[in-house]
C-alpha cells in the first residue's frame, strides 16, 4: 500500500490518495473525523484550531461504507483559504501589492532557507506553506483509515505524552489499551498522571508568557500484532526501521526509540534482552518487553512500544535572529501564527503514522485484493505459528 498527500497550509484543501487498500474494509467516516478532532486538541494549541474544524470528505474508493479496491481519495477543506486566495491562488493576483508581500526572512528551525535554496524560491512562502505541520491533518485521516483496516486483525493502537518541557510522566503503561485511551482522552496534555499533567500545563503557560515554545516526548503502543510482521532479510523491509522513519517524518520530530531505547546503552545485555517463555495457553511470550516488540526487524508478538522526541516549535513570539536573503541584513525572523506546544497533538499524529506502517506490513504479509482473502491467510498463518 502507499499514499500521497498534497496541499498547502493556507491553500484550498489537503488531499490524500491511498492506493492498495483491499476491498471490503469497513470505513466509518465519523471515526476519521473523531481522529481529526483529537489532533486539533491539547493544551498549547494556537488560534488556527479555532478557525479550522477539520472534517474529511471521501471522494473515491469507498461505496456504501466499504472500500472497493480502487484508490481512496480523502479531502480536508482549509476554511482559512477564504482569507488567503490572493496570496495563495494559482493565478497572478490583480492586486500587485500581494506579490510584494514575499517572505524573505527565513525562520530558524524551519525548512524556509534550505527549501528556498533547493527549489530556487526567492519567496519562501512557497516552502513554508508545504512544510507546515498543517499537512499532518491529512496524514491523521490516512492513519484513521489504517486503524480501521487493522481492526479485523485484532491490532489496536493508543498514544500518550510522557514528557513536556522537562516535566515527565513516569506512569507505567497499563496492560489494558482501553484504559490508556480513556485516561489520555480526558487529559488536556494526553498523559496518564493528573499531577504530571498539571505541571505540564503550567510549563506550557509559562513558556507562552515568555514568547517561547516547548517540545516533549510521545509514546505509542500497539497491541495484537502477530509474530513476524516485517523481515530480517533486507534493510528496507525491517518494520522497526520503517516505523522509525515514519515517526521522524512528522514535523519537528528529531529522535525515536523502541522499548527502553537509549537506556540500553547503560545496561548489560542480561538486563536488556527479553527471555523467551512458552505455555500451552499463550504459546511463545517474553518475560519482559524491553525491546519494544521487535527483534531482527520483525514483530515478536509483544506490544509494540515506540517513542518520538519532538523539538520545541521554532515559530516564536520572541523571534530569533535571521538574515534577509535579499539584503543580507540581520532581522528578527518573521512570525507565522502558531502553537507554543503541539506535543499532545503530535501524539495523535504519531499514532497515525505507526498505524499506517503496521497496516502496510499486514498487507504485505497477508496480501490479497479483498479482505476475505487476507483474513483467510491471516487465520492460516496464526494456526501455523501457534503449532510451531
Amino acid at each position: 500500500m502507499r499514499f500521497l498527500t498534497a496541499g498547502e497550509s493556507h491553500g484550498p484543501q489537503l488531499t490524500a490518495i491511498i492506493e492498495g487498500l483491499p476491498s471490503e474494509v469497513a470505513i466509518d467516516i465519523s471515526e476519521i473525523n473523531r481522529e481529526l478532532k483529537r489532533r486539533q486538541g491539547g493544551h498549547g494549541r494556537g488560534r488556527r484550531m479555532i478557525i479550522e474544524s477539520d472534517q474529511v470528505q471521501i471522494l473515491s474508493g469507498v461505496r456504501h461504507g466499504k472500500t472497493t479496491g480502487a484508490p481512496v481519495t480523502l479531502v480536508i477543506e482549509n476554511r482559512d483559504w477564504a482569507h488567503w486566495q490572493d496570496i495563495m491562488g494559482t493565478q497572478v493576483p490583480e492586486d500587485t501589492e500581494e506579490i510584494k508581500k514575499q517572505v524573505t526572512k527565513p525562520r530558524p528551525g524551519h525548512a524556509d532557507l534550505n527549501g528556498g535554496i533547493k527549489y530556487n524560491h526567492r519567496d519562501m512562502r512557497n516552502v513554508l506553506e508545504r512544510s507546515s505541520a498543517r499537512e499532518t491533518a491529512i496524514r491523521v485521516a490516512v492513519g484513521a483509515i489504517a486503524k480501521q483496516f487493522l481492526k479485523p486483525f485484532g491490532i489496536d493502537i493508543a498514544g500518550r505524552v510522557t514528557e513536556i518541557g522537562g516535566v515527565a510522566d513516569g506512569t507505567p503503561l497499563p496492560d489494558n489499551i482501553e484504559e490508556i485511551k480513556k485516561t489520555t482522552e480526558a487529559s488536556p496534555v494526553r498523559c496518564l498522571d493528573p499531577e504530571a499533567a498539571r505541571k505540564m500545563i503550567e510549563a506550557i503557560d509559562r513558556a507562552k508568557e515568555n514568547g517561547d515554545s516547548l517540545g516533549g516526548i510521545v509514546e505509542v503502543v500497539a497491541t495484537g500484532a502477530p509474530i513476524g510482521l516485517g523481515s530480517h532479510v533486507h534493510y528496507d523491509r525491517k518494520l522497526d526501521a520503517r516505523i522509525a522513519g515514519a515517526v521522524l517524518s512528522i514535523n519537528a520530530f528529531k529522535g525515536v526509540e523502541f522499548g527502553i531505547g537509549f537506556e540500553m546503552a547503560h545496561r548489560p545485555g542480561s538486563d536488556v534482552h527479553d527471555e523467551i517463555l512458552w505455555s500451552e495457553e499463550a504459546g511463545y511470550t517474553r518475560r519482559t518487553n524491553r525491546l519494544g516488540g521487535f527483534e531482527g526487524g520483525m514483530t515478536n508478538g509483544m506490544p509494540i512500544i515506540v517513542r518520538g522526541v519532538m523539538k520545541p516549535i521554532p515559530t516564536l513570539y520572541k523571534p530569533l535572529q535571521s538574515v534577509d536573503i535579499n539584503t543580507k541584513e540581520p532581522f528578527s525572523a518573521s512570525i507565522e501564527r502558531s502553537d507554543n506546544c503541539a506535543v499532545p497533538a503530535a501524539s495523535v499524529v504519531c499514532e497515525a503514522v505507526v498505524a499506517w506502517e503496521l497496516a502496510n506490513a499486514v498487507s504485505e504479509k497477508f496480501g490479497g485484493d479483498c479482505l476475505t482473502d487476507m483474513m483467510a491467510g491471516y487465520a492460516a498463518y496464526r494456526k501455523r505459528a501457534e503449532a510451531f
